[in-house]
């Protein structure tokens, strides 16, 4: 059972959600809030999986309240307002529901978390026998182990990440780049840009906002955004002549 929250000012809009979430037997409602405190105290009470956040709200806002969440569960925003739409991505919202929301959208992004917490759900990390560390990842059906020392880089595609093997290989899988990196280790792994994730050990150089790879033979060039720069020369820095 997925235990939900919504999160909204009005309560014509709570009581629409809440209808559209008793559809769905797989969901759960803890408890509708009407403004970012009490969210906040529901969050710090329940163990939340999914939110439905509002945005224009009075006191705080939806996006400067999920801002002040260290470890926010899956948020799906719910609003009025189009334009908050690129900032809500930008914080790794799973998606946008303009309202009025109806029944089919509103389940479209409900299974959508669905899956995304089925596949956190069946995810695990581990050791193997000779001491190889490595993931589970969901994809085609099935969980598929990955050892981390295969691992070139990993990039972010909309509500998927493709996990670039070395050979040409690849694995999808239904995961967020945010979710998937707080579960790599961070001294073998390192966030460059919003979209890529690369392995540490598999960089051939930096070259200005770049860093440079080898995929199947080939240079690959990876773009380092301005937030990531500072945080990957510190790691290059480490190990400079």
């Amino acid at each position: 059972m997925i235990n939900v929250i919504i999160v909204d000012d009005e309560p014509l809009a709570q009581d629409v959600i809440e209808t559209y979430v008793e559809k769905m037997p797989e969901l759960n409602l803890v408890q509708k809030c009407n403004n970012a405190l009490e969210a906040n105290e529901a969050l710090k009470k329940h163990d939340i999986d999914l939110m439905f956040l509002d945005i224009q709200m009075p006191q705080l806002t939806g996006i400067d309240f999920l801002k002040t969440l260290s470890n926010p569960p899956i948020v799906i925003f719910t609003t009025a307002y189009p334009n908050y739409a690129i900032e809500g991505f930008e914080l790794d919202a799973l998606d946008y529901l303009l309202k009025p929301i109806s029944l089919e959208r509103f389940m479209k992004a409900a299974n959508k978390a669905i899956d995304q917490i089925d596949l956190k759900n069946n995810e695990g990390t581990g050791v193997t026998a000779d001491g190889e560390d490595f993931i589970f990842v969901k994809a085609d059906k099935k969980l598929i182990k990955v050892k981390y020392s295969d691992i070139l880089y990993i990039e972010g595609l909309k509500d998927y990440v493709i996990i670039r093997i070395e050979e040409g290989k690849r694995v999808i899988t239904l995961q967020t780049m945010k979710s998937l990196e707080s579960k790599l280790p961070a001294n073998l792994f390192k966030r460059i840009h919003r979209s890529y994730i690369v392995g540490i050990s598999k960089i051939d150089a930096v070259l200005g906002n770049m860093v440079e790879v080898t995929e199947k033979g080939q240079k690959k060039h990876l773009p380092v955004g301005k937030n990531y720069r500072e945080e990957l020369l510190k790691i290059i820095n480490k190990n400079r002549l």
